[in-house]
């Protein structure tokens, strides 16, 4: 019992490592570390919620055939099934978006290419893609294999990028950014997808399943949080192109600043390959759950079994999007947690659990709370994306310090990178503001 458990709570924490901890410190860096830490937990119950619904309904069903459209045609009719059905859409499709154009963005960095460069997301998405067309049961060999080198990969940038914090940065503090993380915590607590594989892995035992749930969330909110910490202390806020502004209004992950600050040749390796790592993992994931979807709808509404049709309406989508808009990453993920994620894994949940007569009176008033919760969260992001509601972040591009250009084949000869000699303005206190801002 003690064995499926962990087994499976490590799985949920496997799943919560992807696009969500890869932008978490620079729109939680925006409120400031101790306001998205509370952030952060608030978003895990309230995650933890949902699951638990979810997988009482499974438990209840215990059909392996259990799936989220029917539960909610279930409660709500077919408007419920289509709503969970475009929502789930919505989803994949802009995970698969943040995966190419979040992995395109690490590499083209790390390699020192031009930004304008064409090649490299084509290149990334034809190596992704094939992966996960033809190499199921590769994936499924290497599965152990790259979960230790997710984890090792972790460990070492973020024992290094503790060397490189910078305590004056934990100063900044700004409540009226914290709805701005809302759609990339939500994401980062996203495993809901495996749940009813987990139910059914736990033989629908709700003990093991929602233990699992729980030490596996903990997991994953303690390697956010660190990594949002370290974040947060290596990056300036504002001062210039490498700060946590700078990243947020032009979609970049944490990596590529981190990757140009910490010019650590250990760093930089171990940088790429969590993030290649962790994207590898989640677009297979999302991507054969898409496939699915997408063979689901060609053979049942387009009466068409064709395996090429199948593939093109899955993964063209995601790469003509990315390669139009490549600086799309967390554009992407506001909107799949702020839209598809909420929608889905929140306020559906949250209606089913209210109009659900099994529930307790204290379970339906706590279901409102969470109702109100998730709803706020999707319209805060329908004002932002309907343009009702105005954010601007500022950020500052210092006249005397052009933004830095990494340099790998520098920094690998380099034995003993200097923080404090090569980097004198790595305390707030040495920055000069300019007299000119650049708002965005």
């Amino acid at each position: 019992m003690i064995n499926i458990t962990i087994s499976i709570a490590l799985l949920v924490t496997g799943n919560l490592i992807g696009a969500g901890i890869l932008g978490i410190p620079i729109t939680g860096g925006l409120a400031g570390a101790l306001p998205s830490i509370i952030t952060m937990a608030v978003f895990m119950i309230a995650m933890f919620y949902t699951a638990v619904v979810l997988a009482d309904e499974a438990i209840v069903t215990g059909d392996e055939a259990f799936n989220y459209p029917s539960l909610y045609a279930k409660y709500l009719g077919p408007i419920g099934k289509w709503v969970a059905t475009l929502a789930n859409m919505l989803i994949l499709y802009g995970l698969l978006i943040a995966y190419l154009a979040g992995g395109a963005s690490v590499i083209t960095q790390f390699f020192c290419l031009s930004p304008a460069n064409k090649t490299v997301l084509p290149i990334f998405f034809l190596i992704m893609t094939l992966l996960t067309i033809m190499g199921i049961e590769l994936i499924k060999k290497c599965n152990v294999f790259l979960i230790v080198l997710l984890w090792s990969s972790f460990i070492v940038i973020s024992i290094i990028g503790l060397r490189y914090m910078v305590p004056t940065h934990f100063s900044n503090i700004n409540l009226s950014m914290v709805p701005l993380s809302a759609p990339i915590i939500l994401t980062a607590f996203h495993f809901h997808n495996i749940i009813p594989n987990i139910s059914q892995n736990a033989g629908w035992n709700k003990k093991i399943i929602y233990s699992a749930m729980l030490i596996g969330m903990i997991i994953g909110f303690i390697l956010n949080a660190m990594w949002l910490i370290i974040g947060i202390g290596v990056l300036p806020f504002s001062q210039g192109a490498d700060s946590i502004s700078y990243s947020y209004a032009h979609n970049i992950t944490s990596i590529t600043p981190m990757m140009k600050i910490i010019e650590n040749p250990a760093f930089l390796i171990f940088a790429l390959t969590f993030t290649i790592v962790a994207i590898i993992t989640s677009y297979f994931a999302n991507g054969l759950g898409l496939m699915g979807f997408s063979k689901d709808l060609v053979e049942n509404y387009f009466k068409n079994r064709n395996k090429l049709l199948q593939i093109a309406i899955t993964f063209l989508p995601p790469l003509i999007i990315s390669m139009i808009n490549p600086d799309i990453f967390l554009k992407a993920i506001d909107i799949v947690g702020g839209i598809g994620i909420v929608v889905l894994f929140g306020i559906l949940p949250s209606v089913i659990s209210v109009i659900n007569p099994r529930r307790s009176f204290l379970f339906k008033a706590f279901s409102v709370i969470m109702l109100v919760l998730f709803t706020s969260v999707f319209l805060y992001q329908a004002g932002i994306k309907l343009d009702i509601i105005h954010m601007k972040i500022p950020y500052t591009i210092l006249s005397s310090q052009p933004p830095n250009k990494l340099n790998v084949v520098k920094v690998m000869r380099t034995k003993k990178p200097k923080l404090d000699s090569k980097y004198p303005a790595a305390s707030m206190a040495n920055w000069s503001m300019p007299k000119k801002a650049m708002n965005s």
